[in-house]
């Protein structure tokens, strides 16, 4: 074969085979093929597209690329969830746990995170001494066990989707659905899952702004898990506004334990409780959504989910006192209220700019390199369809910053709120479901 053979075919809207697609992403692994062969490919996938065969032998042959978690050790239906990324998103905190408790095993690998998107890595590590980086032995040792461990992402997976995703952020290539849904899958799949949830958010605060991109991209996404043998479901979750009240690595955690205490945000609780109910039924624990949901519900209810937490951080090091009084968690040197310049409704929160403020105070990072401030961000008071007083505070800000820097922030964080002066709706916060069976709309476009 050679390279651009493959190149022509693709740029001419023909369907690679099996071997064709092996040869590249191998070749380009290896190094045999140059950067500008590859890009060259990227972009005639960019405006062909895939099949879905061609997508899900692209996926495998990035699994194929470097290591693979063997699960088999851990016995039941392992579940695994992605998010595709959103602000004051805090599920897994939440589901790992429940999921435990309800005798699912969750064998996780989460990222850190990187721009105005929270890494669940980094908020595990604002429980003082929680270890994230743990040997595969230990990993499933631990899963055996307790029921459930997140760990950082290590090891050689998927060499070859690091590498091209690289290209594609520098070639403009990044938009594309095939390119994007074999990314992820890739990574899920090498982490030995035997079913998928994905939460696909859609609107400002997500990477999909629009419901139609974002149903094609879970369409993609369950086409390869199909393919693969992987049960794969995929909701379509509402990213119009934060999903919880806090943005910020130690206050999600802290946000995270009064869900688990059945508090807090009624939207993260609500979004988790969902999520969970599918993870529950794919992972063979329940015969239905309204059962599972009901026996999510009891868990918070008796503190097995919250008792699973503090299981999971002893077993990985963690100190559990700040479960019990997350006062013990990081704290900023001081909060400052930011009040609404008028009254009225809350009609928008730019969520995407939220979370660009609280990087800004040091909660998320610009660069992979970049180090993070564990204790700083931004707790919400109002929500979508909710009224606000002049002066009364629409947030809190946890500083450890100068005081220009808390003035630009305040001053952003009011201009991401849109009031009106007749009432709102509240937005839906869940879609979609998308599955092998197809697509069930549960909602329209957001407004």
């Amino acid at each position: 074969m050679r390279t651009v053979d493959l190149i022509q075919k693709k740029r001419d809207g023909h369907e690679l085979s099996e071997a064709e697609i092996s040869f590249l992403i191998e070749g380009y692994t290896r190094g045999d093929i140059p950067d500008y062969q590859m890009a060259a490919w990227a972009m005639a996938v960019y405006f062909q597209g895939m099949t879905a065969s061609e997508t899900a032998q692209l996926t495998m042959a990035m699994v194929r690329s470097g290591d693979q978690m063997d699960l088999s050790g851990i016995p039941g239906v392992k579940v695994d969830k992605h998010s595709t990324g959103g602000v004051g998103d805090t599920t897994s905190l939440l589901l790992v746990p429940l999921l435990a408790a309800a005798g699912v095993p969750v064998a996780k690998m989460s990222g850190r995170g990187l721009g105005h998107t929270g890494g669940t890595i980094d908020k595990l590590e604002a429980i003082p001494g929680f270890r994230t980086e743990l040997s595969r032995d230990e990993f499933i040792a631990q899963v055996r066990t307790v029921g459930a461990a997140i760990i950082g992402q290590s090891g050689n997976f998927t060499p070859a989707d690091k590498k091209l995703y690289g290209l594609r952020d520098v070639t403009a290539t990044v938009d594309s659905i095939p390119l994007i849904a074999s990314s992820i899958m890739s990574k899920k799949i090498a982490a030995g899952a035997d079913a998928i949830l994905l939460d696909v958010k859609t609107g400002g605060g997500a990477f999909m702004k629009t419901l139609d991109d974002s149903i094609r991209l879970a369409q993609a996404m369950v086409a390869i898990g199909t393919e693969v043998g992987r049960e794969t479901v995929a909701l379509i979750t509402g990213m119009e506004q934060p999903l919880g009240n806090a943005v910020g690595n130690a206050l999600e955690v802290k946000e995270a334990i009064e869900a688990l205490h059945g508090k807090g945000s009624p939207r993260l609780q609500e979004v988790a409780l969902t999520l969970g109910a599918h993870m529950l039924v794919l992972g063979g624990k329940a015969a239905g959504l309204e059962e599972a949901r009901a026996a999510l519900s009891a868990h918070i209810a008796d503190g097995s989910a919250l008792g699973k937490l503090k299981e999971m951080a002893a077993a990985q090091g963690g100190d559990t006192s700040v479960i019990d009084d997350p006062t013990l968690l990081p704290q900023a040197a001081r909060v400052v209220a930011v009040p609404s310049p008028e009254e009225g409704y809350v009609q928008s929160i730019d969520a995407e700019e939220i979370g660009l403020a609280a990087m800004t105070l040091g909660a998320g990072r610009a660069t992979k390199e970049a180090v993070i401030d564990l204790a700083v961000g931004i707790v919400l008071h109002k929500g979508i369809g909710e009224f606000v007083a002049k002066g009364e505070p629409l947030a809190e800000l946890y500083v450890n910053s100068s005081e220009d820097t808390v003035r630009e922030v305040a001053t952003r964080v009011v201009a991401a709120f849109g009031l009106s002066g007749e009432p709102v709706p509240k937005p839906p916060l869940v879609y979609a479901v998308v599955s092998r069976h197809g697509v069930e709309r549960l909602v329209e476009e957001p407004s």
